[in-house]
């Protein structure tokens, strides 16, 4: 996929992701309206909210990994509560460590690499997040792992096999992001923990 393409899908992603955030936002403002003008609370309301918010905590997170990524930074608190909605009543915990502000373009690679760990590790664990350096680690720990060889070679080639699910869009696009940013990635894979490097 030529530069150009990542470009226009990126600016995809972002149209899809700034369209769908406002419907959402007034779904969920309308809920809590709904809510302060004493209508009936039930599991029907909580199920709404609860799929509400993990949509929006979804939009969120997705327009900075698919989005452009542009030149602002991104401060902490910005960015963990984006984790922190995001992995809400799942099976993985993540751990941001860059305590500065940090540079769009390097939060889209590491939530691109956070996506690719999360594909590892089906049955939880946690993920640590950290950047030295100018160079970044995501190491995922779990009590088991689940390596598809196939999908994690992806990561060191230009090329995305055909066969690629959209699931895995991550696997093709991270290492074509951190080419044209001037870095190469490495994983590094044991029985309970996975490293990916750039």
């Amino acid at each position: 996929m030529g530069h150009s393409n990542v470009n226009l899908a990126a600016l995809i992603g972002s149209r899809i992701c700034h369209d769908l955030i406002s419907p959402i936002g007034a779904i969920n403002n309308g809920l809590e309206l709904l809510g302060m003008s004493g209508g009936t609370a039930g599991p029907e309301l909580d199920l709404i909210q609860e799929s509400v918010g993990n949509a929006s905590a979804r939009i969120r997170f997705f327009r900075i990994a698919f989005g452009a990524a542009g030149e602002q930074m991104m401060g902490r608190a910005e960015v963990m509560s984006i984790l922190d909605d995001m992995m809400s009543g799942g099976r993985l915990t993540v751990a941001w460590g860059p305590i500065d502000p940090q540079p769009r373009g390097e939060v889209r690679m590491s939530f691109l690499a956070l996506q690719c760990l999360e594909n590892a590790m089906p049955y939880g664990g946690r993920i640590e997040i950290s950047q030295e350096d100018g160079k970044w680690l995501l190491h995922g720990h779990a009590d088991k792992l689940n390596i598809d060889k196939d999908l994690w070679e992806v990561l060191g080639s230009p090329d995305a096999p055909a066969d690629l699910r959209p699931a895995q869009v991550q696997f093709a696009l991270l290492p074509i992001i951190a080419a044209d940013a001037g870095r190469s990635i490495t994983t590094e894979i044991a029985e309970t923990q996975i490293k990916v490097l750039f």
